[in-house]
C-alpha cells in the first residue's frame, strides 16, 4: 500500500532527483531561462534561442578549489542579481534534499558559503528572500536565516534535545505520503517565514536491524506511525526576522487526530492559507490565518465519500491566486471529474473553469493577462495526454493545442508570457523527442529541431494497445508485446506486470513501455507475451468513480479486475497458453502478485513478488487510512484485502523478495508472509536482500543478481516459447 509509485519504467522509482539539460529557470522577462550546461549557468533568449553565459565556471569554483563544484540545483533571487547554487547533495529517505549552498553576487562577482558553522551537507531547502537579502534554510531540524553581506545567522527555531521536534522540514509519513519535504515559505515583504512544527515525539519508532555494517548489529530507528496509529502533531508558526519570536496560528481542531498537508502566504504578507484534513482524509478545510494574530477562520469546506485528494494543483505551488489575490484556483472532483474552480478569498462564491466529461491531470500554466488556462487532459484516451487551453470565463469549450497526428504522451514547461513552450513527446514506439514551440499554434522555433507532425508505428511492430470488457462490466485498459516471430497458430506463454493501486498506472502510452529490472534479456525475444492493465482505483483520467471504485477494497475490487481481465483474455485470444501464466509487481505490485496467486490460484500458476505489503495493518496511518478507513472501524476491510489472509490458498510457483534495510515496505511483512506459508506447509522461494532499501538498488552486483534470480525462476516455472 504506500505512495507506490506507477512501476512502469522501475528506474522512475529508484532515480534520485536531479538537474538534467531539460530542467530549465524562466527568466523575470518570461521570453528567456537559464539551464545548467557544462559547468556554466546558460541564458538562452526565445524566440532566437541565443545562448550567453551568464555564471561561468570560474565563478562556481569555491575558493581555493581546483575545479568548479558539481551543481545540482540553482536558484535567481527575484531581481535576478544573485544566484543561490546547491551543491554535495545527500540523500534524505528518496531525495537528495540535503547538501551545501553557496551564493553568487553577480555585482559584486563574490561566492560565499551559507551556513558554513553547520556541518557539512546538512542544509535543506535553502531560499533567497524575497528583497534578495537573506538565505533560510533547515539544518538538523530547525529554521536559520542568514544575511548574505554580513554572514550573520539567526535560529529562529528550538528543538527540545529529540530527533523527533522537527521545525521547517517532516517526519516520515508527511514527507513519503503527501509530498511534504520543504517546511517553510518567505513572507512577500521578507520580513516574516511561516513554517511548519511536527512533533513526532509521541509516534513509536519502527526499529530497522543493520547486520551488515559492522559485527555488532545495531538498530536504525524511523519515527512511523503505522495504520490505526494518531498523526504526529503540527503547529503553524510565523516566525518574525528582526526579534526571531514566533506567533502560532490558532488552527481549530485536534493536531493529534488531522493533518496539515498544505500551507502558503495568501497573496500578501499578513494572511496564510493552510488546508487541514480529518483524519480519514475525507474532509478537507482551506483556513485563512492572521500572520500578527494568529486568528483564524474557515473560509471553504470540501467533502468526499471516499478521499479529497491532496496534490500541488498550482504551477508555482498549491494554489494560484488571481486577480491580485481575490481569487484562487482550486482542484476538485465535485463533479464527478476532476476540474479546476476559481474561488473567491472568502470562499463564499465559485466557478467551474473547465466544464465537460473529462479530468484535468495536470495545470500547466496560468495566463491570467491573455485569460487562459493550459493543461492537460484525455478526454478520448486515457492512455494518453495532450495540452488543451481554455478561457478563464467558465462558459468556453477547451481547445487542443497538441497535434492530431502525435498519438501519446505530450509534456510541457510553458514560459510565464504563455507564447513560448518546451514540448516533449513520445508514445510506445517514438523515444521522447523535444523541440521548442511558440503557442498557441504549436509551431516548432527551429524546422531543423521540430518533431514530425505525424507519427506512424513501425512495419514490424509487436506492441499493441487494446481494451478488454469484463463479465462485471469494467472495461480496462491494457497494454500488450507479442514474441518475435509470432505465430497465432501456436501457444505462448505470458507474463503480466502488475500495480492496481491508487498511488500507480502502468498502462501509459508512453516509450519504455514493457522494461523491468526483474527480467535479464529480451522477453519478447525469448517468447514470453508481456502485458499489463489497469483497472479500477488506478489514477487513470476516467473519472472519480473509477479512480474511487476501490475505497475500502483495495486487496479485493482491483485483484479481481485483473483475474476478470485473464480470463477474458483467454476467451479472444487462444494463443495465450493457459498452462503458463506468470505474474510480477513491485510494492504495491507485489501485494497484488500474491493476492492473484493466492485468491485466484487456477488463473496465476508463477508470480514473483518484491517489497509486499502482505499485512494492510503494518503500513503507514495516511496511506493506508486514506484508502480503506480507519481499522478501529472497518478492521475487517483490511484483512480480507491482506494477501497473508489468503496464503493458505497458494498451489502455484512464489518467488518473495525484499530489502531487509526498507524504510517504507517494512520487512516485517516478508517474515508474516513467511510465517502463514510455513504454518500451512506451503513450498516457495524466498531471498532477502540485506539491508537493502525499498528500491533494492544499494551494493555491488545487487541490480544483476536481482534480475538473473528473477529470470531463471521464471524460466524454470514458466517456461518461454511457442508450443503446438
Amino acid at each position: 500500500m504506500q505512495k507506490r509509485c506507477s512501476l512502469l519504467l522501475f528506474t522512475f522509482l529508484f532515480t534520485l532527483v536531479r538537474l538534467t539539460a531539460q530542467d530549465i529557470k524562466w527568466m523575470p522577462d518570461g521570453n528567456s531561462f537559464c539551464q545548467y550546461e557544462a559547468t556554466q549557468i546558460v541564458k538562452t533568449t526565445l524566440p532566437d534561442q541565443q545562448k550567453t553565459t551568464l555564471v561561468t565556471t570560474a565563478q562556481l569554483t569555491q575558493p581555493g578549489a581546483l575545479a568548479p563544484m558539481p551543481v545540482k540545483d540553482f536558484f535567481f533571487s527575484e531581481d535576478g542579481q544573485k544566484v543561490l547554487v546547491y551543491t554535495n547533495s545527500k540523500r534524505v529517505w528518496r531525495y537528495e534534499t540535503r547538501g551545501d549552498y553557496w551564493v553568487l553576487d553577480l555585482k559584486s562577482n563574490r561566492l560565499r558559503q551559507i551556513g558554513k558553522d553547520r556541518p557539512t551537507s546538512s542544509l535543506l531547502f535553502a531560499k533567497i528572500s524575497p528583497d534578495g537579502q537573506k538565505v533560510a534554510y533547515v539544518s538538523e531540524r530547525n529554521l536559520y536565516v542568514e544575511d548574505i553581506t554580513s554572514g550573520k545567522t539567526t535560529q529562529l527555531t528550538q528543538t527540545d534535545g529529540s530527533r523527533k521536534l522537527i521545525h521547517g522540514t517532516f517526519d516520515w509519513v508527511y514527507e513519503e505520503e503527501f509530498d511534504c519535504r520543504d517546511g517553510f515559505r518567505w513572507s512577500p515583504d521578507s520580513k516574516r517565514i511561516a513554517y511548519w512544527q511536527i512533533d513526532a515525539n509521541a509516534v513509536r519508532d519502527f526499529l530497522m536491524i543493520n547486520t551488515t555494517d559492522s559485527i555488532y548489529p545495531f538498530t536504525v530507528p524511523v519515527e512511523y506511525p503505522k495504520v490505526g496509529e494518531p498523526p504526529s502533531p503540527y503547529r503553524i508558526g510565523v516566525a518574525e526576522i528582526g526579534s526571531a519570536k514566533t506567533r502560532w496560528m490558532d488552527i481549530p481542531g485536534d493536531p493529534r487526530n488531522t493533518y496539515l498537508p498544505r500551507m502558503e502566504w495568501a497573496a500578501n504578507a499578513s494572511e496564510i492559507l493552510v488546508q487541514q484534513l480529518n483524519r480519514k482524509q475525507n474532509e478537507s478545510r482551506l483556513l485563512l490565518c492572521d500572520a500578527t494574530s494568529g486568528k483564524t477562520r474557515t473560509i471553504f469546506t470540501e467533502t468526499d465519500d471516499a478521499w479529497v485528494d491532496v496534490k500541488a494543483d498550482g504551477e508555482r505551488g498549491y494554489w494560484d491566486w488571481l486577480d491580485n489575490g481575490r481569487a484562487f484556483l482550486w482542484s476538485s472532483e465535485k463533479d464527478g471529474w476532476r476540474h479546476l474552480y476559481r474561488v473567491s478569498r472568502d470562499g463564499k462564491s465559485e466557478t467551474l473553469l473547465t466544464p465537460g466529461n473529462y479530468d484535468v491531470i495536470s495545470l500547466v500554466r496560468v495566463d491570467e493577462r491573455g485569460g487562459y488556462l493550459y493543461f492537460t487532459a484525455s478526454p478520448d484516451n486515457a492512455t494518453q495526454e495532450y495540452l488543451f487551453r481554455i478561457r478563464m470565463d467558465g462558459k468556453s469549450q477547451p481547445e487542443r493545442l497538441s497535434p492530431a497526428g502525435q498519438k501519446g504522451s505530450h509534456g510541457y514547461q510553458i514560459s510565464p508570457t504563455a507564447r513560448y513552450a518546451l514540448h516533449n513527446f513520445s508514445n510506445y514506439y517514438t523515444r521522447r523527442q523535444t523541440e521548442w514551440i511558440t503557442l498557441p499554434d504549436h509551431k516548432a522555433l527551429n524546422e531543423k529541431e521540430s518533431i514530425p507532425a505525424e507519427m506512424q508505428p513501425p512495419a514490424n511492430n509487436n506492441i499493441e494497445f487494446f481494451q478488454v470488457t469484463t463479465e462485471d462490466g469494467v472495461t480496462m485498459d491494457g497494454w500488450m508485446i507479442k514474441p518475435v516471430d509470432f505465430n497465432p497458430a501456436k501457444k505462448y506463454p505470458i507474463v503480466y506486470y502488475v500495480y492496481t493501486e491508487p498511488a500507480g498506472a502502468t498502462v501509459r502510452d508512453r516509450f519504455g513501455m514493457g522494461r523491468n529490472r526483474i527480467y535479464a534479456g529480451d522477453m519478447a525475444q525469448d517468447g514470453y507475451i508481456y502485458a499489463s492493465l489497469d483497472g479500477r482505483g488506478t489514477p487513470a483520467p476516467k473519472g472519480r468513480a473509477w479512480r474511487k471504485a476501490i475505497y475500502r477494497k483495495i486487496g479485493i475490487v482491483n485483484i479481481r479486475d485483473q483475474a476478470m481481465d485473464a480470463k477474458e483474455m483467454f476467451k479472444r485470444w487462444n494463443w495465450i497458453d493457459t498452462s503458463r501464466v506468470a505474474v510480477h509487481g513491485w510494492s504495491g505490485g507485489g501485494s497484488t502478485t500474491l493476492n492473484l496467486l493466492f485468491q485466484y490460484p487456477e488463473i496465476y500458476q508463477t508470480g514473483i513478488s518484491v517489497a509486499a505489503v502482505a499485512n494492510q495493518l503494518s503500513y503507514d496511518n495516511i496511506y493506508q487510512e486514506r484508502y480503506m478507513g480507519i481499522p478501529q472501524e472497518n478492521r475487517e476491510d483490511f484483512v480480507a484485502g491482506s494477501p497473508i489472509t489468503h496464503a493458505k490458498n497458494l498451489r502455484g510457483n512464489l518467488l518473495y523478495i525484499h530489502g531487509t534495510g526498507d524504510d517504507n515496505v517494512h520487512y516485517q511483512n516478508a517474515e508474516m508472509l513467511v510465517n502463514e506459508l510455513v504454518r500451512h506447509n506451503k513450498l516457495f522461494q524466498f531471498m532477502p536482500y540485506p539491508n537493502r532499501s525499498y528500491s533494492i538498488s544499494e551494493g555491488e552486483g545487487t541490480a544483476r543478481h536481482l534480475a538473473t534470480m528473477c529470470t531463471a525462476f521464471l524460466k524454470m516455472y514458466c517456461p518461454p516459447g511457442a508450443r503446438d
